[in-house]
């Protein structure tokens, strides 16, 4: 399945913001990504993560949803949900 566009700028500018918290200018994220699969992605670097996707994309994340997310997938959905993008 392909991404739409919204979508796919959104996994595009997650993946920046993670190559840059995770110190790893080689990440490549996808839909199916999850923390256990990355190096480095830790609880803390986690919370960095989000923290920084919602000072970016201008939202803010309810605990129970960061606790719904279980990959990069659920991440851009959450975002693409919060910006109004179907």
């Amino acid at each position: 399945m392909s991404l739409s566009p919204q979508k796919q700028q959104i996994l595009t500018e997650l993946t920046e913001l993670c190559r840059d918290i995770l110190d790893d200018d080689s990440l490549t994220l996808t839909m199916a990504t999850t923390a256990d699969s990355v190096p480095n992605w830790d609880s803390m670097s986690h919370i960095a993560i989000v923290t920084a996707a919602e000072q970016k994309f201008g939202i803010k994340f309810r605990t129970a949803e960061i606790e719904e997310l279980h990959s990069v997938g659920d991440f851009v959905d959450l975002i693409a949900e919060k910006k109004g993008i179907v």
